[in-house]
């Protein structure tokens, strides 16, 4: 059986650093549409899988700001290609979009996450079908992917292990 993972670059080749002004960032934001880079990478996919007579399931996972097009993403996907779905720490998730949401989708993120919330996510969980949500007590934004300590190292591997398991059971079982 074919497994494949398709990553689209969302900022084309030009992330946000730090070091420019906070300022900017909206503006420079909105230079980019990853819903289009998105759908075309969902689509072909689905092409793909369909031709090779494999599983037409797909999940996604998002980070950060994938997070926040994770959740647009399977908004207007209505359950049609997406079989599961891992949010980790989503920032600025549109709340309008949360009761649309018909597919499973996973929450990992710290309870000290000043852009993504407790409360954000919590309200998420109780309203997208399916959701559920994995709070991580002392963490705070990016704690998985850019662990500091030993500790942070552990629930960075604990949440990893959440998302595999979450994909194994919605896309496998």
């Amino acid at each position: 059986m074919m497994r494949s993972v398709l990553v689209p670059d969302l900022f084309r080749g030009n992330p946000w650093r730090k070091s420019l002004l906070a300022d900017g960032f909206e503006q420079w934001l909105s230079g980019h549409a990853p819903a289009r880079d998105v759908d075309a990478c969902t689509w072909w996919l689905v092409d793909e899988f369909t031709a090779a007579g494999d599983s037409k399931k797909l999940g996604v996972i998002g980070f950060c700001y994938g997070g926040e097009h994770l959740v647009e993403t399977l908004a207007r996907d209505l359950g049609n290609a997406f079989s599961a779905g891992v949010c980790f720490y989503g920032s600025r998730m549109d709340t309008s979009l949360w009761d649309r949401i018909a597919t499973p989708i996973l929450f990992l993120c710290g309870d000290r996450d000043v852009l993504c919330t407790v409360e954000t996510v919590r309200e998420l969980e109780r309203r997208a079908k399916g959701a559920k949500a994995v709070m991580y007590a002392g963490r705070g934004y990016a704690f998985a992917h850019r662990p500091r300590s030993e500790e942070e190292d552990v629930d960075a591997e604990d949440a990893f292990n959440a998302m595999r398991s979450w994909m194994h059971d919605h896309l496998l079982a």
